[in-house]
C-alpha cells in the first residue's frame, strides 16, 4: 500500500528550534520510530517506501533521511512531498498526492505519533481489505479516552456508523461529550482519495484544510467506513510539547521494562529506572539494577548482572558477566565470568576474552586481553594486545601515543606487570617477564627475566626546613594629646 507521513508540523509547544518531528524518543527521532513501523508493515518487496510530507524544518528533516539511511539501507527507499505552507492536514496529504499509486490503498500516519505498532496497522489494513482497484472500504483507527480533550470526535449515526468527524473547536457541547476520538490514522482508497481532496475547504474556526473532511464525503458517495482500536491507547499518542514527550517516554520505557520481563525473564531491580535508546537482547536469568541506559544494539548473555548506573552502547556481553555500578561500556565485547567496575570504562575495540577482570578507575580501548588476566586498579590500556593470566599493576600506562601517531603494546602469557609502570609503544614484554614498580619501559623486556627501571636509591643527611614564622608588625596607637601639635616653650634669654 501507499503509506503517506505528515510531517510538515512546527510543533511550537516544543520551544525548540528542531522540527517536532526530529525530538527524540528513547534516544531516536519519533519521526524515526514511525518510519521504521511503517518500512516493517511494507516489507522488503514494497517498490517504493513511505512518503513523508516535510514543511517546517524540510531541510532538516531531509538530511536526517539522508543519514539514517547510510545506517540503514531501507530507509533509502522514503520519498518526501513538500508542503510549503502548513495549511492542515487535508492540504499535506494533497502535497503527496501526485507520488501515489492509485491502484493501491493509501495509510496515512502521523510523525509525531510513534508509538503505533505494526500489530495495530496490520488489524487497521484488513479492514480496508477489498480496496485495491477499487472504492470498497475505509479504514479509520479510533480510541476511547475518558478524557477526550483536544480530539476530534467521532460521530455516529443511528445505525452507529461513523457519519462524520468533527474538531474540537467546531463540536457542539452535545459533540463535546463524545468520548470516541479521531487518531488520524487510517486507509483510504486512493482513487476516491483524488477527488476528496480537491473538494475540501478551509470553512472551520481554523481555517484549514480538514483531512476528516473526507468521511462525510465518503458517506455522501456511500463508501463503507469500518473502525477498530488499539489494545494500548499510547500508540495513539501525539507529542505536542515537551512534557508529554516526557511522559510517553516513561511509557515506552515501561513498555519495554515489561516486554524484558515477561518475554525473556530479565530481573529489573525497578521497571521505572531502565532507559532503552535502541535494541536490547538479554538471555534469561539478567538482573538490570536502577539507572542503568543501553544504547545501540546490546546483548546480554544469560545470567550476566548489570549494577546500578551503568551505560551500555553497542556492546555484547557474554554469560554470567558481573559489571559493577557506574561503568561506562561503549563498542566493546566482554567474554564469559568476566568482572568489570566499578568505574570502569571500555572503549571501543576493548575485546575480552573469558574471566577477564577490569576494575575500578580501569580503561581499556583498542585492545584484546585474553583470558584469566586482570587490571584491577586505576590503569589504562590503548592499542594492545595482552595475552592470558597476566596481571597489569595499579597505575600501569601504556603510552600508545606520540602526539601525532598511535602504537601498538603487546604483552604475552603469564606477565607480571609492577605497580606505577609506562610502557612506551611500540613495545613487547615477553612470555614470563616481570616488571618491576615504577619501571618505564621503552624497550622489548626479555622473556622469563625481571626488567626494572628506576634511580638508584639513595639517603642523605638532611635537615627539613622548619616553617618560619611571619613577624607581626604591632601598630602603636597614640592619643589626640599627644598627637597633638603642641607650643614650643622658649627658654629665657641669657642676661650679660
Amino acid at each position: 500500500m501507499n503509506i503517506v507521513i505528515l510531517a510538515a508540523g512546527q510543533g511550537k509547544r516544543m520551544k525548540s528550534a528542531l522540527p517536532k518531528v526530529l525530538q527524540t524518543l528513547a534516544g531516536k527521532p519519533l519521526l524515526q520510530h514511525v518510519l521504521t513501523t511503517a518500512l516493517s508493515l511494507q516489507g522488503k518487496q514494497a517498490k517504493a517506501g513511505p512518503i513523508v510530507v516535510v514543511g517546517h524544518g524540510a531541510a532538516d528533516v531531509k538530511e536526517f533521511l539522508v543519514n539514517v539511511s547510510k545506517e540503514d539501507s531501507s530507509f533509502a527507499k522514503v520519498l518526501t512531498a513538500l508542503q510549503a505552507e502548513q495549511k492542515g492536514t487535508g492540504h499535506a496529504l494533497l502535497q503527496a498526492l501526485p507520488k501515489l499509486d492509485v491502484q493501491e490503498p493509501t495509510l496515512v500516519l502521523y510523525g509525531d505519533v510513534p508509538l503505533i505498532s505494526k500489530k495495530t496497522l496490520a488489524k487497521l489494513s484488513k479492514l480496508a481489505d477489498g480496496v485495491r482497484g477499487q472504492d470498497s472500504a475505509l479504514a479509520l483507527l479510533t480510541q476511547n479516552l475518558a478524557n477526550p480533550t483536544g480530539y476530534g470526535r467521532i460521530v455516529r449515526d443511528a445505525a452507529s456508523s461513523v457519519s462524520e468527524i468533527v474538531e474540537e473547536k467546531d463540536a457542539t457541547p452535545a459533540q463535546k461529550v463524545i468520548k470516541e476520538i479521531n487518531t488520524g490514522i487510517m486507509v483510504l482508497p486512493t482513487n476516491s482519495l483524488r477527488k476528496w481532496l480537491k473538494a475540501l475547504r478551509s470553512s472551520n474556526a481554523q481555517g484549514e484544510y480538514y483531512l476528516t473532511d473526507v468521511i462525510a464525503m465518503a458517506v455522501k458517495d456511500g463508501v463503507p467506513i469500518r473502525t477498530t482500536q488499539a489494545d494500548d491507547e499510547s500508540e495513539t499518542i501525539g507529542v505536542n510539547s515537551r512534557d508529554q514527550l516526557a511522559g510517553l517516554e516513561r511509557t515506552y520505557q515501561l513498555m519495554i521494562a515489561k516486554q524484558l520481563m515477561e518475554e525473556a525473564g530479565v530481573s529489573l531491580a525497578d521497571p521505572a529506572r531502565i532507559d532503552v535508546r535502541g535494541t536490547l537482547e538479554c538471555g534469561t536469568d539478567v538482573f538490570i539494577d536502577v539507572g542503568c541506559v543501553f544504547e545501540g544494539c546490546v546483548t546480554l548473555a544469560t545470567g550476566t548482572k548489570i549494577g546500578p548506573y551503568c551505560v551500555i552502547r553497542n556492546s555484547v556481553i557474554g554469560k554470567n558477566v558481573s559489571i559493577h555500578a557506574y561503568s561506562h561500556i561503549d563498542g566493546a565485547k566482554v567474554g564469559n565470568q568476566s568482572l568489570i567496575g566499578p568505574y570502569a570504562r571500555l572503549r571501543p575495540g576493548a575485546d575480552l576474552a573469558n574471566d577477564v577482570h577490569i576494575g575500578n578507575f580501569v580503561e581499556v580501548k583498542n585492545s584484546k586481553i585474553a583470558a584469566n588476566s586482570k587490571a584491577n586498579h586505576l590503569s589504562y590500556v590503548g592499542d594492545s594486545i595482552v595475552g592470558s593470566r597476566v596481571n597489569i599493576g595499579a597505575g600501569t600506562i601504556t603510552c600508545n601515543y606520540d602526539g601525532v601517531n598511535k602504537y601498538q603494546t603487546i604483552i604475552e602469557d603469564d606477565v607480571f606487570i609492577g605497580s606505577d609502570t609506562q610502557l612506551v609503544a611500540p613495545v613487547r614484554v615477553g612470555r614470563g617477564a616481570t616488571l618491576g614498580a615504577g619501571t618505564t619501559l621503552t624497550k622489548d623486556a626479555p622473556p622469563n627475566q625481571l626488567t626494572v627501571s628506576r634511580a638508584k636509591q639513595i639517603s642523605l643527611q638532611w635537615q627539613r626546613p622548619a616553617k618560619k614564622e611571619k613577624k607581626v608588625e604591632v601598630k602603636k596607637t597614640v592619643s589626640k594629646q599627644v598627637a597633638a601639635k603642641q607650643p614650643v616653650k622658649k627658654s629665657a634669654k641669657g642676661k650679660k
